[in-house]
Formats: structure tokens, sequence, C-alpha cells
């Protein structure tokens, strides 16, 4: 038999007779650059989590590599065992963060390539998701009796499931995908509304499986309620609405919901789930009314935190300068700027202060030598609006975008056209057209590395 606990989003215990393993641990509010948090929120009892003997990580992604909760479990006095097996990615950038945080006894895992630990084998699965440039893998649990896959985030083949099939026939019981995200369509103004494609990919993995038994798995947070409208842009479908749809789409499929504090016992016999049975953790609210989808309430206009600045000047004049000065010297040697021209794009970039009121620098690319203008020439087919507080700290280089980018103080559209002499072309509509603040700030391996070690500092000695 083996069980599995739900603590928290991905955050699951998995327990054998022998064994016991945690994954993808994100246990404190706030997570996600201080943005998400739990939901449902839960009560959990550190003190009466079992021993754990291996702690797998997934992926990198801040809902998964969690360095707060991370740092806990590096403690002494944690539920973390002191010899236990810690199963990483082949990624840089966590193996560093887990060195920071002294973790020893790290196996970097491959795809499909066994390790066995007492009385389980763990077989790490592929995926193919080609949005991020660092590799993720899925979870298969195997105690000999019964076989639980955890998919994570993963996007898979049928080749894929073909090969899992292949390896442990028909599986006992999955943690399946379900959500497909809408996070940063809002901040680009992009479509907000369920990508058809990306969500019955979903159920067509789920039917060519076919396992026994399934649970929506890895999506449970939301939007702290300061940024609360963003709930209703980002979250399309709810773990019921995956359950009906696969219930039609794959009746012979098992299935049901599954929140914190809940456990699963998988046996050759079926599976068993115990509400909120759990000794450790438990549902304090179940506050998923907060995430129903409805992306035509009002949204909140951007609005910048209060900046303390020395005698020197105003926040406003901090930006003047650098925007007529380093920043235009950037836009001036982007290797973007012959793309610019071509698409006879005029931009502005609109900075918002702690009051909401707002300046705007513009900038048409089609002069030969670039200025920057306080009025537009009636027309603006780039747009970037930003908090000022934010773009201070880009500048400084004291934040990353997955902080501006997805806390609704950034926002940009575009609507890229030429015209000639009888002749009228627009931009591929499928493309990203190249934006100038992520031009000169890019969204790149460094960055990353930054906002994890700021989390180190962060946390290492606090937790």
């Amino acid at each position: 038999m083996i069980k599995t606990t739900l603590i928290a989003h991905a955050s699951m215990l998995i327990q054998s007779n022998e064994t016991t393993i945690l994954t993808d641990p994100v246990w404190f509010d706030y997570l996600w650059e201080d943005i998400n948090v739990l939901c449902p929120s839960i009560n959990l009892d550190l003190k009466k989590i079992p021993a754990i003997d291996v702690l797998n990580i997934s992926h990198r992604h801040q809902d998964h590599f969690d360095v707060r909760t991370l740092a806990y479990l590096a403690k002494n006095d944690s539920p973390l065992k002191p010899d236990a097996l810690i199963l990483s990615p082949n990624d840089e950038i966590v193996l560093d963060v887990l060195k920071e945080l002294n973790y020893k006894n790290i196996t970097i895992v491959d795809d499909f390539k066994p390790i066995t630990v007492k009385d389980i084998t763990l077989t790490p699965t592929p995926s193919l998701n080609e949005g991020d440039y660092f590799p993720e893998h899925g979870l298969i649990v195997n105690d000999g009796n019964v076989v639980v896959w955890n998919q994570v985030d993963t996007v898979v083949s049928p080749e894929i499931i073909s090969h899992i099939n292949k390896l442990y026939g028909r599986l006992d019981f999955s943690h399946s995908r379900f959500l497909p995200l809408l996070e940063g369509n809002f901040t680009h103004h992009k479509t907000v509304a369920v990508p058809f494609d990306e969500y019955s990919s979903f159920l067509k993995v789920a039917g060519a499986l076919k396992p026994k038994f399934i649970v929506p798995g890895s999506a449970a947070f939301r939007y702290r309620d300061e940024l609360e409208f963003l709930n209703r842009y980002s979250f399309p479908i709810t773990p019921e609405q995956f359950l009906a749809d696969l219930a039609d789409f794959c009746p012979e499929i098992k299935t049901s919901t599954f929140n914190p504090g809940d456990i699963a016992y998988i046996t050759k016999d079926g599976v068993r789930i115990d509400r909120q049975s759990s000794e450790f953790v438990s549902v304090r609210e179940d506050d998923s009314h907060k995430i129903i989808f409805k992306p035509v309430m009002e949204v909140t206009p951007i609005v910048s935190k209060a900046i303390n600045v020395d005698s020197s000047g105003n926040e406003f004049q901090l930006i003047e300068d650098y925007i007529t000065g380093e920043y235009l010297e950037s836009l001036s040697s982007s290797d973007k700027l012959d793309g610019w021209r071509h698409w006879q794009t005029t931009y502005q970039l609109e900075v918002f202060d702690s009051s909401g009121s707002s300046k705007t620098w513009n900038i048409d690319f089609k002069e030969k030598r670039l200025q920057v203008r306080k009025n537009n020439r009636g027309k603006i087919n780039l747009y970037e609006g930003i908090a000022a507080f934010d773009l201070l700290k880009l500048i400084k280089g004291t934040t990353s975008w997955d902080n501006v980018g997805i806390s609704g103080n950034y926002r940009t559209f575009s609507n890229i056209y030429r015209v000639g002499t009888g002749t009228f072309e627009f931009f591929p509509l499928d493309r990203p057209f190249p934006l100038p603040l992520l031009q000169t700030f890019p969204n790149n391996q460094e960055m990353d590395r930054k906002k994890y070690m700021k989390d180190v500092l962060r946390w290492k000695e606090r937790a």
C-alpha cells in the first residue's frame, strides 16, 4: 500500500511501509515573490510531520522550489532526516541554492532512470515543456504492489505515456495536470479565455494513460488579496470542472477532488480517500470562490508603492534622468532597433506613482536619431506601463520579471503594422514583438539566479 497526503499546492507526502517522500514543499504564505498565497489556506503543524527519507524537487518554478520552506527543512530540528536523499533536476541554480542551504546527499535525476530507496522505486518522468529553459520531471513511485504517478507540471507526449505504460502497465493512481494557467496573459494583453488546445491535451493525456484513479494536482494557490482582481483572469478551470469533463471524456477512470489534509490509500483493491484525516495538515478556509474565472470584472489601475528617495530628487526625477539618458542609449544600440524601425514603431512608456498619477515618455523609432518626447504624435502601437517602484527596482537590479511581470504593476500591448505606398502589413499575431523594457532588463538566467540568492539571504538564518 502507498498513501499520499496533500499538504498544499504541489506538496505531497507519499508514504510506503518503510519510506516517506516529500515533494515540492511550499508551506508558507506568501509565496512566489510574495505575490501568491495557498488556496485553500491550511493549518500545518510542523512538529507532527513524519520523518522524511526523500525530498524531491520537480523543477525551478517558485511554487515548487520555495526557498523559505527549503531553508526551514535544512534546520536540524526539521522533519527531514539528516541522511535524507535529495532528488534534484540537473539545474545549476537549483543545485547552487541547495548547496547554499547546506543540503547534502543530492542526487541529480534523469528521465526514466530508476532510483531505489528501501522498499520503493522512484522513476523520474520527462517533460517536453518548451516554455522554460530548465529541466522538470514528474515522479513515479512503485512499492512493488501499486504504482503512483505525480505528473506535476510536466508536458508529456503519446510516446512518453506509452513508455510509462510499458514499464508499469495500468497505473493505480495519478496526480494529473488540470489547470492551464493564464498568468501573464492579462499583463501582456493576450487572450484571457480557456486555451482549448492545452486543456484538451490534459484530458487526452489522462485518457491515453488511463490510470485506475485520478485526482487533480499541482494547482492550489491564488493571488494575495491586494491583487485579487488577477484571480478572475488567471485560473480558467476548476478541479470540479476538470473532473466533470474527464468523466465524460473517459468514464472508466475513477476520480475525486483532493484537498490539503485528505489522504489517499492506494492498494491493489482500489483507492480510498479519507477527507481531512491527516494529523498534521488540514484546510483552514476553503476560499476557492475567490478564483472563479470571470475575465470581465473590474481591473485595478497601476499604483506604485511609496518610495523613499534621498534629497537629490524625487522618484520621477530619477526615472526621467534614466529614461532620457541610459535607457535611450540602450534602445539606440539594441539589436532590435532595425526591427522597431522597420515596423514604424511608436512607443510609449508610462510610469505610475503612489497616487495612481502617471507621466509618459514617447519614442518614434522611425526617427533616424531617437529622441524622448513628453507627448505622443497621435499614435501608440507599442506600450509599456509600469509602477515607479518596480521600474526603479529594475534599474537597480533588485527585482525580477517573476515579480514585476505577474504582480499587475506592469502591463503592455502592441498593435504593430506598417504602411507603404499601396501596402499594409501587420506583424504576425502569434509572435511576440520585442518589448523595450524586456530588452533592457532581460529575463535571463542571471536575473533568475539573483532572485533565488536574494531569497537564500532572506531566509537562511530566519527559517
